[in-house]
């Protein structure tokens, strides 16, 4: 019995708008959070690491290990920008899947070495180390089905993981609820980044979780 051809279309599982339009919001503060701590990084005093602001004390503590930080962040940005050609979102990204698992696996490792200098302490670390471990599963459950040809499966394991790794977006709107009510709850940075992390992460983890459930194998196949 021949192998079954993978059905596309509306029946195989059509992105819904809400799911498009979180995921290209995160794709967008990803990539700009990027480039602004690069900006950060190569021009401190004009983009403000000098100076007695949360911003400038946060932007010190990334300088302070700086190379650690660029070998994490420019790969991620990399990875965030495969996402629409591995997820086909954009047409073409046969290519891109061979970089997919070995740079999202870089860039799970580089996130453990990142945890050693959380801004938010233990609490971050803490969700550092959880959710980087589930999408580093995550990738390796969608390389292990990938290498057995199973489309359905490659395809859930792949969205687990980009939506993982996508969580560090959905932290920076929670982030900017706590910078803009620090008058009236008088948190620190130290005090509520790590309590965003969490926030953000798990919105994404249980919107997938959630999306796919509703959808058994009604998913994209690609490749």
């Amino acid at each position: 019995m021949g192998a079954k051809t993978p059905v596309r279309g509306i029946e195989a599982g059509v992105y819904p708008g809400w799911l498009k339009v979180g995921f290209w919001i995160c794709v967008v503060i990803a990539v700009a959070v990027v480039l602004r701590r690069v900006a950060v990084l190569v021009h401190p005093t004009q983009a403000g690491v000098v100076g007695s602001s949360p911003t400038a004390a946060l932007d010190a503590v990334f300088a302070s290990h700086a190379a650690l930080t660029l070998a994490h962040i420019l790969p991620a940005m990399a990875f965030v920008l495969l996402t629409p050609f591995v997820l086909r979102l954009r047409s073409g990204g046969g290519w891109a899947e061979k970089l997919f698992f070995p740079l999202g696996a870089w860039v799970g490792v580089t996130a453990y070495a990142m945890s050693t200098h959380p801004v938010g302490g233990w609490v971050e670390r803490s969700a550092v180390l959880f959710f980087n471990s589930l999408f580093l599963f995550s990738l390796a459950r969608a390389f292990v089905a990938a290498r057995r040809g199973e489309a359905i499966e490659k395809m859930r394991w792949m969205l687990r993981a980009v939506a993982i790794l996508l969580g560090i977006a959905t932290t920076r709107p929670v982030m900017g609820v706590f910078f803009a009510t620090s008058r009236l709850t008088h948190l620190e940075p130290g005090q509520f980044f790590g309590i965003a992390f969490w926030i953000g992460f798990s919105i994404n983890t249980i919107a997938i979780e959630l999306w796919l459930r509703s959808r058994g194998d009604r998913l994209p196949v690609v490749g």
